[in-house]
């Protein structure tokens, strides 16, 4: 498996390529965000480019609480992945990593977002903020790289996520509220299983 479009439609094609023009044209990760951000941001605005199945809860999926994480593109040899995270109205994800960089946005719903930092093993809450649809956040690890997102519209959350690593299937961490233990975890995509699955 190398390069695969799992949403295989115009929209996501064009968006990749261009995707992979920019950060190839970048020196640094900060820089291909930063010039990522208006493509990006176009691809929030587009109402009809994501099929429902993918902004659909997933009740069996290993996140708990009927979260999905629906893989649209990934490639292993370059690494790079683009997904829909789906988290219902009341649901929260837990306290995790990505252990990659790029960008997050919001599509459909509202979400609170609590970000955190690790310091000597403990977790320090260092921002709130609340997102609507459009709104969107770079992740550079380890800067801004472990979070936790809650839904707090009655509408399901919807939210797109462009990485640079093969987020459902690579081992992250989730991390203990109190304690700030952190503990082996892998999201995984409710509809693509991972190599090793």
């Amino acid at each position: 498996m190398s390069e695969e479009f799992i949403l295989d439609t115009p929209v996501v094609r064009a968006f990749v390529a261009d995707v992979r023009a920019t950060i190839e044209a970048a020196a640094s990760p900060e820089q291909a965000c930063e010039a990522l951000e208006p493509r990006f941001a176009e691809l929030l605005a587009e109402p009809d480019w994501l099929p429902a199945e993918y902004r659909a809860a997933a009740p069996e999926s290993g996140m708990g609480g009927g979260i999905g994480q629906w893989l649209l593109y990934r490639d292993e040899h370059r690494p790079l992945s683009l997904f829909s995270l789906v988290v219902p109205s009341g649901a929260e994800t837990p306290i995790h990593d990505h252990l990659a960089w790029g960008l997050v946005g919001l599509y459909r719903g509202e979400q609170d977002e609590e970000i955190y930092a690790r310091c000597d093993g403990v977790l320090e809450l260092l921002e709130r903020r609340s997102l609507v649809p459009g709104d969107f956040y770079v992740l550079i690890p380890p800067r801004d790289d472990i979070h936790r997102v809650r839904t707090t519209s009655a509408e399901t959350s919807v939210s797109i996520h462009l990485l640079t690593n093969d987020t459902g299937c690579v081992w992250r961490h989730s991390f203990d509220a109190d304690s700030g233990e952190a503990r082996p975890f892998r999201s995984g995509y409710v509809n693509v299983l991972c190599e090793d699955e």
